[in-house]
């Protein structure tokens, strides 16, 4: 069974069609791009799948259950995480305060428990390479880092799906393919389904499994990286022909 399966998703804004009859499936252990054009209906997309937006028509399954239209606070309980462009953390509180928050969150969410001890907050920091820096202020910390410590804020609700909205943007070469390897490493690993947007084709052809892209708000292509490099249209609309 595949962790999401989208199936005819719709959104408009007005007069604007956002997303029209989009459909795709990503398995455990998966990674898949969703690229396109500015405009394209990206981070459309990735606002129906987190709840930020609801649908117009068409379903979002997670792990089999309809989700559509849930709010976020029901999907980060049911395994969705997410990041987003603009990193979002509390720049006066340390790495390790920031991770524990989103900790505790899930533990009252779930266990209904208002204590929880630290070593899942400290598991957290070492799987996204963040030890070293656990008592820095975020406000203190490098673009990179801050990337880091949100994808640890993202987990911390041991996510089946994680949602990835650019996550490279601003980012130094070095610390942009020691980001995308963590996430290579965390969908392999830990089995979870990635997916994420990005405009750094390099960094999509060399990390994803299969690469959708979007172009005013229709899927136009889908495949193995390689495929939809090659395909006439794709290079027509968005990656040029070289």
């Amino acid at each position: 069974m595949s962790v999401l399966s989208v199936h005819g998703l719709c959104k408009a804004f007005g007069g604007v069609q956002a997303l029209r009859d989009v459909s795709f499936d990503i398995a455990a252990g998966e990674m898949v791009a969703l690229i396109g054009p500015n405009g394209a209906g990206k981070t459309t997309c990735f606002n129906l799948l987190s709840g930020q937006a609801t649908p117009d028509a068409g379903k979002i399954l997670l792990a089999g259950r309809l989700v559509g239209g849930l709010p976020p606070r029901r999907l980060w309980r049911l395994g969705v995480g997410r990041t987003f462009q603009i990193t979002a953390t509390f720049g006066s509180m340390s790495v390790r305060d920031n991770v524990h928050l989103a900790v505790l969150s899930f533990h009252q969410r779930i266990f209904r428990t208002d204590s929880v001890d630290r070593s899942g907050t400290d598991r957290l920091l070492a799987q996204v390479g963040m030890q070293a820096q656990a008592e820095r202020p975020c406000a203190e910390l490098a673009y990179g880092d801050l990337k880091r410590v949100e994808i640890a804020m993202a987990l911390a609700n041991r996510p089946r799906l994680l949602l990835l909205d650019e996550p490279t943007a601003g980012m130094a070469r070095d610390e942009r393919d020691e980001l995308m390897a963590l996430a290579a490493r965390l969908a392999r690993d830990e089995q979870v389904a990635v997916l994420f947007t990005e405009h750094d084709m390099e960094v999509v052809f060399d990390v994803a499994d299969r690469v959708l892209v979007l172009h005013a708000g229709a899927l136009i292509a889908g495949g193995a990286p390689a495929q939809v490099r090659a395909d006439p249209r794709v290079q027509e609309v968005y990656l040029g022909p070289a």
